[in-house]
């Protein structure tokens, strides 16, 4: 990470920014850079986070990435998917709990999305981490955000809520942010 001293994170999630910034390790300074960028609405974390990059990159003139994370739930066709943060402030981690209620074993898996894009005005790269686990029974732990007390990744009995910084290292965006930090090494 020689040739970046500083990296922006365009997010305006203060939680989201923590983790992140939790993973470089002061390594590389990385910024909160709180700006809109139009996230266009698509089926492709890809596809956003692309875009959101461009955009970011356009407006700050300065090595920056964006993430678009979100829960894909296969027995609910995906969703929500790219529509994650919009379905939780809509439905909660008690409606899609409702949406599946009734289901067991497979019909319960989930897995958590993270795509980052990173853009330096000469290319535009993208950076995908998937953690694969269910939907637990109810809402469990204090810890994280989001969809995080819901979600028991594999291998675990405890949510991402309940695991607290445990999260960190078996994430979807720790590897997202881990395929990110090999790159700019060889940068």
């Amino acid at each position: 990470m020689a040739a970046i001293k500083e990296l922006y994170f365009c997010t305006g999630n203060r939680h989201k920014f923590n983790e992140v910034a939790e993973f470089f390790n002061g390594k590389l300074k990385v910024i909160q850079a709180d700006i809109d960028v139009d996230e266009p609405r698509g089926e492709s974390f890809e596809e956003i986070a692309k875009s959101c990059a461009k955009q970011a990159y356009k407006k700050l003139k300065k090595p920056v990435f964006v993430e678009d994370a979100g829960l894909a739930i296969p027995s609910l066709g995906g969703f929500p998917g790219t529509y994650s943060a919009w379905v939780f402030k809509k439905l909660g981690n008690d409606g899609i709990l409702k949406l599946l209620e009734g289901k067991t074993g497979a019909r319960l898996a989930a897995e958590f999305v993270s795509c980052i894009g990173f853009c330096d005005g000469k290319a535009i790269k993208t950076f995908n981490g998937i953690c694969k686990g269910i939907i637990a029974p109810n809402c469990r732990g204090n810890a994280g955000f989001g969809y995080d007390p819901i979600f028991q990744p594999a291998g675990h009995n405890e949510t991402f809520a309940e695991l607290g910084s445990g999260k960190l290292a078996i994430s979807h965006r720790s590897i997202a942010v881990g395929a990110l930090q090999k790159y700019l090494r060889d940068y």
